[in-house]
């Protein structure tokens, strides 16, 4: 059997009742003279999701995982499995539209040099505005903060047509990721670490490191429920957050850099936590102190995966990179829109 052009990859974890409704969408969405292979992850859920893959979806490969050691090595798992030339990452709470796979296919036959690209991430339940987890495209600013077009820390705009452009980026959404497989694997893949969040802006940065292209594909458009597994805001997601951001930059950031950067974080991590205990979110302020512990207690580890970074670097591509602080314009300037921040990336 010749392999694919396209694996869409669809990850699930306890998730059947999303699977039930967005599978067939995604199948319904292929065009039929297309070579595409559509596969299901079970990341050894308890739902019986893969009965119903099996008596439900026959055409649809089964990949079942025996236990569940986290969204990163779901994918590190499964995609060591499958042999494509391309790769479509996509999340159980994704709503396809129709042809949502060809705009971004043509945009990575177009030019050998663009690694991976996103589609535009249109909120599940208020329809006319971006999603949180990707929207237009993703950037960070040169202390490392994300951000997107179209999403400035919490506020989301409504899809006007504004970004309605093909734009490289610098990071594409693990929401739904289109990019090319052998790159995936050259890169390293999704970092097992990182367990759940930012692992796809680690991977966007090694891919620059690299010298290739990330990009935005708005003819393509899906819809994301987001919070699904983890909600907004929990403890939990707040720990991730601030410890794999911090893993990130010293992973990809140049030492000269770094060597301020990651301190002056740390700095900035705890005012967000006198924030966080001045607004009475108490149950969310150990979540950055354990995220602080772990990076330093860890560092050997961390350290040594920057060491295997650094190998793969090759005339680096930093466009996408904020040279201001993105904190700064949001919160003092109150530029909240990305449009106020009268950059070109």
């Amino acid at each position: 059997m010749s392999k694919p052009k396209l694996a869409i990859v669809l990850l699930s974890y306890n998730s059947l009742e999303l699977v039930v409704k967005y599978l067939p969408l995604i199948k319904d969405s292929i065009p039929a003279e297309k070579d595409y292979q559509v596969i299901v992850v079970d990341n050894a859920s308890s739902d019986a999701i893969g009965e119903y893959v099996k008596s439900e979806h026959s055409d649809v490969r089964l990949i079942t995982l025996k236990e569940n050691h986290g969204f990163t090595n779901g994918y590190v798992e499964s995609l060591a499995q499958i042999d494509a030339k391309y790769y479509c990452l996509i999340s159980s709470d994704i709503e396809v539209t129709a042809g949502f796979t060809e705009p971004a296919i043509d945009l990575l036959e177009s030019d050998e040099t663009i690694a991976a690209c996103q589609p535009k991430i249109m909120s599940w339940d208020r329809r006319k505005e971006f999603e949180y987890a990707g929207a237009a495209g993703g950037y960070i600013d040169h202390l490392g903060y994300p951000f997107c077009r179209g999403r400035m820390v919490n506020v989301v705009e409504e899809d006007h047509g504004q970004y309605d452009t093909v734009q490289e980026i610098f990071w594409a959404s693990g929401a739904c990721l289109f990019i090319r497989a052998d790159l995936y694997h050259e890169a390293g893949g999704l970092d097992n670490d990182f367990f759940a969040h930012m692992e796809e802006i680690d991977l966007c940065w090694r891919l620059k490191n690299m010298g290739y292209k990330i990009m935005f594909q708005p003819k393509s458009v899906v819809y994301h429920m987001g919070g699904f597994i983890i909600k907004y805001g929990s403890p939990m997601k707040v720990f991730r957050n601030h410890r794999n951001n911090l893993i990130m930059m010293l992973k990809n950031l140049p030492p000269y850099e770094g060597l301020w950067k990651i301190p002056l974080r740390f700095c900035m991590d705890l005012l967000t936590l006198l924030k966080m205990a001045a607004d009475g979110n108490w149950n969310t302020v150990p979540a950055i102190s354990k995220a602080h512990f772990q990076f330093v207690w860890y560092f050997p580890k961390w350290y040594s995966k920057r060491i295997e970074v650094n190998k793969l670097k090759n005339n680096p591509n930093l466009r996408g990179i904020f040279p201001k602080s993105m904190v700064w314009q949001f919160f003092a300037k109150k530029n909240k829109l990305f449009s106020q921040l009268n950059w070109k990336p």
